[in-house]
């Protein structure tokens, strides 16, 4: 699937994208502290990028760079001992500059990673 124009992402981001992603983070840290939906919360997670501007995984674009990825194992791992703590605190301070004009570029790209923060799942390849 091709990405979107950046007029279609933008008018997204504006109407749409900055309040609906502070809601999908935090619906998402709900379930991560449950055991059993805690898959569906880094789904979530993983899906930021998406709900904030329109972007697709470059693995769904382009499968090829999907080869990349760390094994299960080590996102695992680090999602236990770093990334849920860390995302959480990446999340924040990017809903906290998204609400001023300065902070926009600068929580957009810190947004687009969060997945990558949390699990080390490369979104954009």
């Amino acid at each position: 699937m091709a990405q979107r124009s950046l007029l279609v992402r933008a008018l997204w981001f504006v109407f749409v994208g900055w309040w609906a992603t502070p809601i999908v983070v935090n619906v998402a840290w709900l379930l991560n502290v449950t055991v059993v939906l805690l898959p569906v919360g880094i789904k979530l997670i993983n899906l930021v990028p998406t709900v904030l501007t329109l972007a697709e995984p470059r693995s769904l674009s382009e499968p090829d760079s999907a080869r990349g990825q760390r094994s299960l194992v080590v996102r695992a791992g680090y999602f236990v001992l770093v990334g849920w703590w860390l995302s959480l605190l990446w999340a924040n301070v990017a809903s906290a500059l998204a609400v001023t004009v300065v902070g926009v570029p600068v929580a957009v790209w810190m947004l687009n990673r969060l997945p990558y923060v949390t699990s080390l799942y490369r979104f954009h390849g």
